[in-house]
Order: C-alpha cells, then sequence, then structure tokens
C-alpha cells in the first residue's frame, strides 16, 4: 500500500473474473487531508487512482504499471468526513497475459464520483 492507513478496504466480491465490487472507507484522519485542504478535506483524484491499482493489483495477483488512460472524469468531490465510505465497481478486460484494461467507477450513496478507463502490465514480482 503506497499510502498507509489512507483506506481500509472492507470487502471485495468478485462476480466473475471481470467483474469485481470492492467497498472501501477512507480514514478522515490521514495527513494527507490536513493539506488538501485544511477545514474543507478534498479525497486527491492520483489517490483514488491509485487505489483502484491496488485493489485491482490485489485481484490480478501481481504488483502492476498503468501504462495508459484513456478517460478520467472526476464527476464528484470526495470529502471524506461527509462520505468516508465508497464503492468501486471494477470491470477487466484481459488483453492478453500480462495487459488488460480496468473500466473503474467509485461512488458514495447515490452519487457516481470517479469513472475511469486505464490499462496496466503486470510486473515481475
Amino acid at each position: 500500500m503506497l499510502l498507509q492507513n489512507f483506506y481500509t478496504l472492507d470487502d471485495l466480491a468478485l462476480a466473475d473474473e471481470n467483474l469485481a465490487l470492492a467497498k472501501i472507507t477512507l480514514n478522515k484522519d490521514h495527513d494527507i487531508f490536513k493539506g488538501h485542504f485544511p477545514g474543507n478535506p478534498i479525497t486527491p483524484g492520483v489517490c483514488m487512482m491509485q487505489i483502484i491499482k491496488e485493489i485491482s493489483s490485489s485481484i490480478i495477483q501481481s504488483p502492476l504499471r498503468m501504462t495508459q488512460s484513456k478517460n478520467i472524469k472526476f464527476l464528484a468531490i470526495i470529502n471524506p468526513e461527509k462520505n468516508p465510505q465508497l464503492e468501486l465497481l471494477l470491470n477487466f478486460n484481459h488483453l492478453d497475459p500480462n495487459n488488460f484494461s480496468v473500466s473503474a467507477q467509485v461512488s458514495f450513496a447515490d452519487t457516481c464520483a470517479l469513472k475511469i478507463q486505464a490499462q496496466y502490465v503486470k510486473l515481475a514480482q
């Protein structure tokens, strides 16, 4: 985990080899929120992208590196004090044994906060 204690993975359900649903809880007291931004914490988009990569890595059971992102849409602010519980829907498309794409959606309550389409490559372990 790149950001220690930034979030907790509460649940990870695999519908099949191509679809997963993860539930996480953000740590509203993490140091990153003290600087982003004091009194009005906002989850950095790059941190959400890292979480998607980490969860994908645990599903694929291999370290990963993002090689391409085709589409990233930040649709709502994620305030960890108001909405610490998030759901991540991950849809995998295996391009070959070492490369795959992920279409991910991050949401809280009935609000979609982030959509991303990215490609990853498996790294040697």
